[in-house]
């Protein structure tokens, strides 16, 4: 079985949640490049850990990165989001100082981000076999 589709059990539970997130930098300055990438990956699955999730994904460009991530139920999004994006922003601030004239009065990431659950099947197959659960009496 693909490790991405794997389901997550616990005591009184068996899950499998998925996240696309995009943070995008600050006024979208060109401020990411490919060295940039790599290391906020390393950073990224590191913190992922720190929550029980994993990162399953994460690529970019100049301005903007994607990062699909599996993470537990217990795990608010946005608590997950803070966290990215505050630690990624201070590692890659002190491990590439070259880049740190480049952000926005010391802020990396845009203070707005996007997320969407995704994984299983489109919602309108599962709102059809929900409605298709009990026949009509």
């Amino acid at each position: 079985m693909d490790k991405s589709t794997e389901y997550r059990t616990g005591r009184h539970c068996i899950t499998s949640m998925h996240v696309h997130l995009v943070f995008v930098t600050k006024y979208r300055r060109h401020v990411l490049d490919g060295d940039a990438i790599v290391r906020l990956r390393g950073y990224c699955a590191k913190i992922c850990a720190d929550f029980d999730a994993r990162l399953v994904e994460l690529n970019g460009e100049d301005d903007h990165i994607h990062l699909l991530v599996e993470y537990p139920p217990t795990v608010p999004v946005s608590r997950l989001v803070n966290s990215l994006k505050g630690a990624s922003s201070r590692r890659l601030r002190s491990e590439r100082p070259d880049l740190a004239g480049r952000y926005w009065k010391g802020a990396l990431w845009s203070p707005s981000y996007f997320a969407a659950s995704c994984g299983g099947a489109p919602l309108g197959i599962i709102r059809k076999y929900v409605e298709t659960q009990r026949s009509p009496d």
